[in-house]
């Protein structure tokens, strides 16, 4: 922390990392649609490299600032929890416009579908098999991720590492049951609404698995670097609050889409 501040506040240094993002997430989309309609991933995968350098790079000073520097104050620290609600509720409403239209199609089938819910021709899943599996692989997830935040509060070094562990194994269990599930599925995003909002739901939330799968083995990493404590472990609860957040989106996608839909 900078002894010379009058305020608790941090002010960032000039950083190189927004520019490179933006050009990482420029070079990205346009790589996207050129893989789209030539089959060529080239610039594809520029973004991506472009995008994953900056990820490390710019977090790698945030860990910097907040472990090493100081720079996270009571009053940052209140800020960046209020940012993470803020981005979870935005989240959550993200996902009720995938909730709204899976429920105003299966209400009220229109007639290019049959009239018929699920729609003529879509064999669903069996919500008791692969999905019943994730949804208790989730649900167990859960309660290592509480196991690992309680822990820390408690001082306890080791049960953190397990509880971290144990959660990031059983994040990646669900994503290769889900793809999985994906391969052997007999329909696809292009088959009907049916398909359209199955495969766009069940596939974001599984990008926000991956994506809190690598929040979480970030805090792995940085708690075996003992930069978590007692009194200072934001990172890994933000995590856990993002992996309850995930937990919560499945129990309404597995009710709503596969038992219910089905």
């Amino acid at each position: 922390m900078n002894l010379h501040n009058n305020h608790p506040y941090h002010l960032v240094d000039q950083s190189p990392w927004p520019l490179t993002g933006s050009v990482g997430a420029l070079t990205l989309t346009s790589g996207m649609i050129k893989w789209i309609h030539s089959h060529n991933c080239n610039l594809l995968m520029l973004g991506i490299m472009i995008s994953v350098m900056t990820m490390v790079l710019w977090w790698r000073n945030i860990v910097q600032e907040a472990s090493f520097q100081g720079s996270h104050t009571n009053k940052v620290v209140t800020g960046l929890k209020m940012g993470m609600i803020l981005f979870i509720t935005s989240e959550v409403l993200f996902f009720m416009s995938f909730f709204w239209a899976f429920l105003h199609s299966s209400l009220a089938p229109a007639v290019e579908v049959g009239m018929t819910w699920p729609p003529m021709g879509i064999n669903p899943f069996d919500p008791t098999s692969i999905p019943l599996l994730n949804t208790m692989i989730l649900l167990c997830s859960g309660i290592t991720i509480t196991w690992a935040h309680h822990s820390i509060l408690e001082g306890n070094h080791k049960w953190v590492t397990q509880g971290l562990m144990m959660t990031v194994i059983l994040g990646l269990m669900f994503t290769a049951l889900q793809a999985f599930e994906y391969w052997e599925a007999s329909f696809s995003i292009s088959d009907s609404i049916y398909g359209s909002t199955f495969f766009m739901s069940t596939g974001f939330h599984g990008i926000h698995v991956i994506i809190g799968t690598t929040f979480l083995s970030v805090c792995l990493m940085r708690h075996m670097l003992y930069h978590f404590s007692p009194k200072h472990h934001l990172g890994l609860e933000a995590a856990a609050w993002y992996w309850h957040f995930v937990d919560v989106v499945w129990l309404f996608l597995y009710m709503m889409i596969y038992w219910w839909g089905s």
